[in-house]
């Protein structure tokens, strides 16, 4: 059969992924990808270290990154995205503009990171509160409500996992669970922010939009939103309020809710709280060990 006139297959860009060793939804960042583009992964070298500040700077120092990226140059893509968001807070904003500069000056292509690209999505939908879900230990979570605060945004309420390994397992409603706990009335934020690229979120973001009514925004969606958008190309996703313009309802009004404090029996009102610490909330099935700052989730 003679299929010469097909003309081999159609041209395509290709956007390069600098991530973790232990990166496991390579699908997931596919499915805001258009047709017409390719990503290339890459992985940082394997180190001996769980989930913690240690493994953020170890895989984001500038060497790595270097090597990671000149692992791509010889598929010449059109920019490089370094999928991890501790990876690229946990220098905070200076820290996360020297990794872009690092990996541009190893690839010679622009450079987006996890966590640049969450400040980019939160201008971009106008947010000045947000409410933040993580899967990380407090240390870890702190950094992050820092990193938004450097930022100018406040940080309204945090609730999160305590996990230090195998975070891709984590179910969507273990997932939801802790966005509502993190968002426990309307208006209390302007957006919510899921962290971690290994934090499986996907199909989550519509369903906690409507539920919510606020934009709801993840560590993948945010990175291949920033890299599509250098290429000029927008993202995908079935109507989400950052890929879908149409899906967005605006920042929610300002109220003067404060800060959510999650107790064991649920959300509770910081003003007769008291002096309240992170409270410790069973999740069966997700933590991984005894220790105390694993088990721990709230707002920090």
């Amino acid at each position: 059969m003679d299929i010469s006139f097909l003309g081999g297959p159609a041209p395509q860009r290709g956007v390069g992924v600098v991530a973790p060793f232990d990166f496991a939804l390579d699908r997931e960042l596919w499915r805001w990808v258009p047709d017409d583009v390719s990503l290339h992964m890459t992985r940082t070298p394997f180190v001996p270290v769980e989930v913690s500040l240690d493994l953020a700077r170890m895989v984001s120092e500038h060497e790595t990154l270097g090597e990671a990226v000149r692992t791509l140059n010889a598929i010449a893509p059109e920019v490089v995205a370094y999928a991890c968001t501790s990876g690229s807070f946990v220098g905070g904003i200076a820290g996360e503009r020297a990794m872009c500069e690092a990996m541009t000056w190893a690839g010679a292509v622009p450079s987006v990171t996890t966590s640049g690209a969450l400040l980019d999505a939160l201008a971009e939908l106008r947010v000045r509160r947000v409410a933040l879900v993580t899967p990380y230990t407090v240390s870890v979570t702190r950094a992050l409500e820092a990193y938004v605060a450097e930022a100018g945004v406040t940080v309204t309420g945090c609730a999160f996992m305590g996990l230090t390994r195998h975070i891709w397992k984590v179910p969507y409603r273990d997932v939801a669970d802790m966005a509502r706990q993190a968002v426990p009335a309307q208006g209390s934020a302007d957006a919510l922010f899921i962290s971690c690229t290994n934090l499986p979120t996907y199909d989550v973001i519509p369903q906690l939009e409507a539920e919510l009514r606020i934009p709801v925004i993840s560590a993948n969606q945010v990175t291949m939103w920033a890299a599509l958008r250098r290429l000029g190309t927008p993202a995908m996703g079935p109507y989400q309020a950052l890929t879908d313009p149409a899906a967005r309802t605006g920042p929610a009004a300002t109220g003067s809710a404060g800060p959510a404090v999650v107790g064991p029996a649920g959300p509770v009102d910081p003003a007769v709280a008291g002096p309240v610490g992170p409270a410790v909330v069973d999740m069966p099935g997700v933590g991984d060990g005894p220790d105390t700052e694993q088990q721990q989730e709230g707002w920090t």
